[in-house]
């Protein structure tokens, strides 16, 4: 077989699981609250519906009227109780009023000590997203040394092979750390 084939198969599907873990990190960075509300928050607050946990994106729009204000019309309006009490479960420190047709839900300003937990929260989501990165990085590292074990490719190509899958993975790093960056802008700004 073309050892640049074996070769490109390990980067693609290096890149493939690097990605993935970035895309991962952000969505989850994207649901932490900021002092600007923002629909992302409540997409993913799962909602007991009719004996299933449903994400509430499947169940209502969710809309960003004002600057303090969150607004989610459900399609159901039989689901308005429901969708109240998983809002409150959320733990999300929002308290939900409805009329009969939707939710209106006023964002308080986030105080220094909330804000500064929703930071240390964005960390560890950032660092797990780091993780994810390194391991499919050590998986690359390894499978290029079982190529040169099965004479697939030589050792330049595995040490040259070696510095690329570093320089990838420093790059897919670099984005999770812009990301985080900006979502610690966001949550500090008052």
């Amino acid at each position: 077989m073309d050892e640049n084939l074996e070769e490109k198969k390990v980067f693609k599907e290096m890149e493939e699981g690097m990605r993935k873990g970035v895309e991962a990190t952000k969505q989850q960075l994207s649901n932490l609250r900021t002092n600007r509300p923002s629909p992302h928050i409540l997409e993913n607050v799962k909602v007991e519906y009719y004996g299933s946990l449903v994400p509430l994106k499947q169940l209502a729009s969710i809309s960003n009227p004002g600057p303090r204000l969150l607004v989610i019309q459900p399609w159901d309006i039989s689901a308005i109780k429901e969708i109240k009490k998983a809002i409150l479960k959320a733990n999300l420190g929002f308290s939900p009023e409805s009329d009969k047709k939707l939710i209106r839900i006023t964002v308080p300003q986030l105080d220094a000590e909330r804000r500064e937990e929703i930071i240390k929260l964005a960390h560890q989501i950032s660092e797990q997203g780091r993780i994810s990165i390194r391991a499919a990085r050590r998986e690359a590292n390894e499978r290029l040394e079982n190529l040169e074990k099965e004479k697939k490719i030589g050792e330049d190509d595995r040490i040259k092979g070696k510095e690329r899958v570093q320089e990838i993975t420093d790059r897919y790093i670099e984005e999770i750390n812009r990301a985080l960056k900006k979502k610690e802008e966001e949550i500090r700004e008052v």
